[in-house]
């Protein structure tokens, strides 16, 4: 048996801009994607704190340190420019596998910059 458990997540995250007519997707900056450990096309799940709304779609690489979080596609109808998210990645194990995985947690700053990451 498999179970859906926490891999990642970007707490906290700000939106820097939408893009509606663009293949859905979501931008985020490279280096918070390697910190996280989100891959490039991993599935992802964004919740805005703004309005409740959840999303899932996958990650795409923007520049690295540019503090980039772009919502495209779809997405950008239930997202806005400055709004909060936390964007969560998942990985499907046993339950073994999934007692020694350590969530990593990643805090960011207004400017989306690394506050603090964690391993729990």
């Amino acid at each position: 048996m498999l179970i859906k458990i926490l891999k990642s997540k970007l707490h906290r995250a700000r939106v820097t801009e939408t893009r509606l007519n663009y293949p859905g997707s979501i931008l985020i900056d490279e280096t918070l994607m390697k910190k996280s450990g989100i891959l490039p096309y991993e599935g992802v799940l964004v919740a805005d704190l703004n309005n409740g709304s959840r999303v899932e779609t996958y990650a795409v690489p923007a520049p690295a340190d540019s503090g980039q979080i772009i919502v495209l596609g779809a997405a950008a109808k239930r997202m806005k420019k400055n709004d909060i998210v936390i964007i969560f990645s998942f990985a499907y194990c046993t339950p073994a596998e999934a007692r020694k995985l350590k969530t990593k947690v990643t805090i960011l700053d207004e400017k989306n910059k690394i506050v603090k990451a964690v391993c729990h």
